[in-house]
């Protein structure tokens, strides 16, 4: 029977570990914290920072699993590649490759001035540096965070004094990356690769909260209606040669990405991982492609994946989340679920909805049908 380590225990990991259960693998965790929602689901669970590679890969010795895994999650792709890198055990890409898409200057830097689809940037670690970018508007991030946290929108100088200490508070290495603005709509490509070979590609339309910083999810749709044919293949090929030049040759790869005003697709990020929001779900009602099965297949088996050709409907599907501000008590009757396909909730009724981003949080999330 095969052992797996999942790294952090929060709701995207609790569909890898739903999925190991489902499919007769052992699965054991670990977490900084010992308060994960999917912390009572695992098999076994030890307190070890994810983050901590070195700590990672004992855990992994120790445990004799077969792989390393984790889903939605930016920190822990470094650690499970230089763990499993280390062991001997399979992963996806080279430690080098998952430091570069997780800290965004260095993707920038790898991708370099005349990669069409780039943006231009600076990184800085003072207010001084950042008050040098005047190119306005501008978008101002961590360059090590994930989840929207610490990310702004800046139209003047006095917009970055007033939040480069939040932003910088919020980076690891305590750097902060300024970059040129790209007015227009917002799509995800979601893509596989196995050999070097794009196996799979599919663009969605990402909703944001416009009353809040930093580009807070609100809901993802297929297909998209943001993109025309052109611009649709464009943003696949954008996908395919950023992954080509940062070393993304096997696994998951989820790409979120700006369409400027001359219709041509701009890359945001880029992270060889299954994204943060369930979209291997909402792809699955969809077209009956598993991106999650994939993963696994591919780690614990090599086998080939997602061979077949899934039918792509007109009819939009969508990914809806339900958010409250942080700090409201929380009460699932406010939101109505009833024609969902899909339901998944995070919080009970009464509980508190914790800070993450500061704003507003993903408390549970419905697959549904757009109304006519």
């Amino acid at each position: 029977m095969k052992k797996v380590l999942i790294l952090g225990a929060g709701n995207a990991q609790i569909d890898a570990i739903e999925y190991c259960h489902e499919h007769g693998i052992i699965v054991a965790g670990c977490s900084y914290t010992t308060t994960d929602a999917g912390i009572p689901l695992l098999d076994a669970f030890e307190q070890v920072d994810i983050k901590n590679a070195a700590g990672v890969a004992d855990l992994a010795e120790r445990l004799e699993v077969d792989a390393i895994y984790s889903v939605g999650s930016d920190l822990a792709i470094p650690s499970i590649m230089e763990a499993s890198e280390r062991l001997g055990l399979p992963h996806f890409v080279s430690p080098e490759t998952a430091e570069t898409c997780h800290s965004k200057h260095l993707m920038r830097q790898a991708l370099g001035p005349d990669f069409k689809g780039n943006l231009n940037f600076i990184v800085c670690e003072t207010l001084e540096e950042a008050l040098c970018f005047n190119q306005f508007p501008v978008m101002m991030k961590p360059v090590d965070s994930q989840g929207q946290r610490g990310c702004f929108r800046v139209d003047s100088e006095e917009d970055i004094r007033e939040h480069f200490d939040v932003s910088l508070g919020y980076s690891v290495n305590g750097k902060v990356i300024i970059e040129e603005f790209v007015d227009g709509p917002e799509v995800s490509v979601n893509g596989y690769f196995q050999g070097g070979e794009m196996r799979f590609a599919i663009v969605s339309d990402r909703h944001v909260f416009d009353e809040y910083p930093g580009g807070i999810i609100k809901e993802h749709v297929i297909p998209s209606v943001y993109t025309d044919a052109l611009s649709e293949a464009e943003a696949i090929d954008l996908t395919r040669r950023t992954a080509e030049a940062l070393g993304i040759t096997d696994g998951p790869c989820y790409a979120q990405i700006k369409l400027g005003q001359d219709g041509h697709p701009r890359m945001l990020e880029i992270a060889p991982r299954l994204d943060g929001c369930h979209m291997w779900n909402l792809i699955k009602h969809y077209c009956g492609a598993d991106l999650l099965d994939a993963c696994f297949t591919h780690l614990l088996t090599d086998e080939a994946v997602l061979t077949d050709s899934y039918p792509m409907p007109d009819e939009p599907l969508l990914l809806t989340f339900m958010s409250m501000e942080t700090g409201k008590v929380f009460d699932r009757a406010l939101f109505d679920t009833e024609d969902a396909e899909y339901v998944k909730w995070y919080y009970e009724t009464g509980d508190t909805v914790r800070k993450l981003n500061g704003y507003i949080e993903k408390c549970g999330y419905m697959i549904r049908r757009e109304e006519q």
